[in-house]
C-alpha cells in the first residue's frame, strides 16, 4: 500500500494525493460476475427526491461479492487482486477448483497465487473464513457476520478490523472498529485479516469536480439557508445559526438518538466512544 503525491502541474493537482495502486494485479473485471447498478439520483419510485446532495457521477458496474463465504472445504486461489468503484477496499477473485469464480473482499497482504479455504477445519491464516468458535482469541478479524448465515455486515471498509477478545459459552466478545465491545454469536463467520487499502484514509481528492465524479452534489449549509427550509437557518447577516441541529430539528454533536428499549442493547457490552 502507498500514496502518490502529484506534482502541482494544475491546480486540480496541487493537493490531490492518489493511491499508488500497486496492489492491483488487472484492471479488467471477470464478465460472469459483473451487474448492472441503476443511478437513482436520489428519487424514490415516485419520482421524489428523499435523499438530497445525490446525482450525477460516473457509470458503474456492480461487482457481486461473496459476503457469506459458504463455499466450505474447497480451496481458491487468488487469480486477481481488483479495483472496486462501488467500495473503499479492493477485491479478490477466487478461482475455486470446482471451477467457479467468485469475488471478495480482499485483506491486507493477500498476494496472486495464494490459496484460501472457508470452514470451521481452515487454518487461521489471511483470507480464510471461519466461525469466531474456532478463531483463536486475540486475533485481528474482518468482514464478521452478526447473524449466522447472513453474510458479512461489520468491518468491510478499507483498512477496518474487529479482534476477537474471548469466547463464553455460545457467545464470543468482539471489540469493533467504532470502538464498541459486542456480544456475537461463536457460530458466525469472519475473515483473518485487516481490510485492503487502508491508505484509503490519506486521499485528497484536489477538487470539487472529482466529488462530482462520485455521485456527490454541492451541499449547502444550514446556516445560509431560509428558516423554512432549515432550523438554523434565517437571520440577518452571519447572526443565524443557533444550536447545531439536523432539518427534522433532532440535535447534533452528542445528543443520543439510540432507543433505550432496542433488542440488541443487551448484546452490548461496552459503548462506543462518545
Amino acid at each position: 500500500m502507498s500514496v502518490r503525491k502529484l506534482k502541482p502541474i494544475t491546480p486540480g493537482q496541487r493537493f490531490r494525493v492518489v493511491n499508488g495502486f500497486d496492489a492491483i494485479t488487472t484492471d479488467k473485471p471477470e464478465k460472469s460476475l459483473l451487474a448492472p447498478k441503476k443511478r437513482t439520483g436520489g428519487r424514490n419510485n415516485r419520482g421524489k427526491m428523499t435523499m438530497r446532495y445525490k446525482g450525477g457521477g460516473h457509470k458503474r458496474r456492480y461487482r457481486v461479492i461473496d459476503f457469506k463465504r459458504n463455499k466450505t472445504g474447497i480451496p481458491a486461489e487468488v487469480a486477481t487482486i481488483e479495483y472496486d468503484p462501488n467500495r473503499t477496499a479492493f477485491i479478490a477473485l477466487l478461482n475455486y477448483q470446482d471451477g467457479e469464480k467468485r469475488y471478495m473482499i480482499a485483506q491486507n497482504g493477500l498476494k496472486v497465487g495464494q490459496k484460501v479455504v472457508s470452514g470451521p477445519k481452515a487454518a487461521p491464516e489471511i483470507g480464510n473464513a471461519m466461525p469466531l468458535s474456532e478463531i483463536p482469541l486475540g486475533t485481528i478479524v474482518s468482514c464478521l457476520e452478526l447473524r449466522p448465515g447472513q453474510g458479512a455486515v461489520m468491518a468491510r471498509s478499507a483498512g477496518s478490523f474487529a479482534q476477537l477478545m474471548a469466547r463464553d459459552g455460545k457467545f464470543a466478545t468482539v471489540k469493533l472498529p467504532s470502538g464498541e465491545t459486542r456480544l456475537i454469536l461463536a457460530d458466525c463467520m469472519a475473515t483473518i485479516g485487516v481490510v485492503s487499502n487502508s491508505d484509503h484514509q490519506l486521499m485528497v481528492s484536489g477538487k470539487a469536480g472529482r466529488t462530482r465524479w462520485l455521485g456527490r452534489r454541492p451541499r449547502t449549509r444550514p446556516v445560509v439557508m431560509n428558516p423554512v427550509d432549515h432550523p438554523m437557518g434565517g437571520g440577518e447577516g452571519k447572526s443565524s445559526g443557533g444550536h447545531p441541529r439536523s432539518r427534522n430539528g433532532i440535535p447534533a454533536k452528542g445528543y443520543r438518538t439510540r432507543s433505550k428499549t432496542k433488542a440488541s442493547n443487551k448484546y452490548i457490552v461496552e459503548r462506543r466512544k462518545k
